[in-house]
């Protein structure tokens, strides 16, 4: 008979833990090494013990976020498989995980897949992945209505205090594209304002800045 799978648990909300733990202890093959409410603790007890499967969440109320504990777990011990688990419909941060090496991604509400698959197909060597977009809405709007580009200049609104000339800047656009994608964005939100499209967005965490995601944030 094999193994069972050791298994840590980094999340920083209470109920989502608890869930993730009840599954762990009820699955066959699987055992709950430890459970912990933040990031940091979870990389070091990886590279201080043996552990298999690593379940996190990316968004932390303190310290380090989990795409960058991943990051570090990574480098330390490749062989461990990670699963990145979040309540948000951020759907930007796959591209990350998977340059990581993330072996697999699970939205909390809006996956199809269930917890269980997810983790008894990664443990088998399998990398899950969404195949579409998480199916949230904004306003009028669900995610698949916007382009890439658009999401992008929507996660730069939402970050603190950023200006339309720090927005091209940073993507790379003129003002008068950056002004035609705010259009756009706000035509198919139905919103009438900048600042309410902000605040929707902020609130639904549709989209997730990146200042957010380093440690600033409001709970995942």
């Amino acid at each position: 008979m094999s193994a069972e799978k050791k298994v840590v648990i980094a999340d920083d909300f209470r109920i989502s833990r608890e869930y993730f733990e009840m599954h762990i202890k009820i699955t066959d093959g699987f055992t709950l090494a430890k459970s912990m409410d933040n990031a940091q603790d979870a990389v070091a007890y990886c590279i201080m013990n043996k552990v298999d499967i690593v379940v996190m969440d990316v968004l932390m109320r303190n310290g380090i976020d989990g795409l960058t504990a991943a990051e570090m777990i990574k480098n330390a011990k490749p062989d461990i498989k990670i699963i990145m688990a979040t309540s948000t419909s951020e759907s930007g941060w796959e591209k990350r995980a998977k340059k990581i090496g993330v072996e697999s991604f699970w939205y909390k509400e809006y996956s199809r897949e269930s917890f269980d698959d997810v983790l008894k197909r990664t443990a088998a060597g399998e990398s899950v992945y969404p195949t579409n977009l998480p199916d949230s809405r904004l306003g009028d709007a669900v995610r698949s209505d916007f382009t890439v580009r658009e999401l992008d200049v929507l996660r730069e609104m939402c970050s603190s205090e950023s200006t339309n000339e720090d927005i091209a800047a940073k993507l790379g656009i003129s003002l008068n594209t950056l002004r035609t994608h705010i259009k756009h964005i706000l035509s198919k939100t139905g919103y009438t304002s900048r600042q309410e499209l902000i605040a929707r967005a902020r609130e639904q965490k549709f989209v997730v800045s990146d200042d957010t995601l380093r440690g600033s944030a409001k709970k995942d």
